[in-house]
């Protein structure tokens, strides 16, 4: 139920951010705007399959978190070796420290759990 809620949080902050940086400023960091619409996007489907559970829906929600993981890691790597191709930040800059690094312990955390978890565990 925790992970839900994070990342029910983690979808209202990233898609809400990204929402007003487009609409409002996308010709500043377009790139930075459109990653954190992604991350919003990745947040909102791993939500849904949290809630819907059952087993295909246990292994795509795996397979999101890795491709989170990764997005994280790429992403905040990215920002730190060539900062100046993000005039702004994104959910997964600086590996989340904008978001107190929620976006990299996050998707650890629920691919211990899902690793952890069957159909009939639930």
């Amino acid at each position: 139920m925790l992970l839900v809620w994070l990342y029910g949080v983690m979808v209202v902050g990233a898609v809400s951010r990204s929402a007003v940086q487009i609409s409002t400023e996308f010709d500043k960091a377009p790139l930075a705007y459109s990653l954190s619409a992604v991350a919003g996007l990745v947040y909102g489907f791993i939500t849904y399959s949290l809630v819907r559970g059952g087993e295909k829906a246990r292994r795509a929600a795996l397979v999101c978190c890795a491709a989170e993981l990764a997005g994280v890691l790429i992403v905040g790597t990215w920002t730190l070796v060539e900062p100046s191709a993000f005039p702004d930040a994104t959910v997964w800059s600086d590996y989340g420290m904008g978001y107190l690094f929620i976006p990299v312990l996050l998707p650890l955390s629920a691919m211990y759990w899902l690793r952890g978890r069957t159909a009939g565990s639930r």
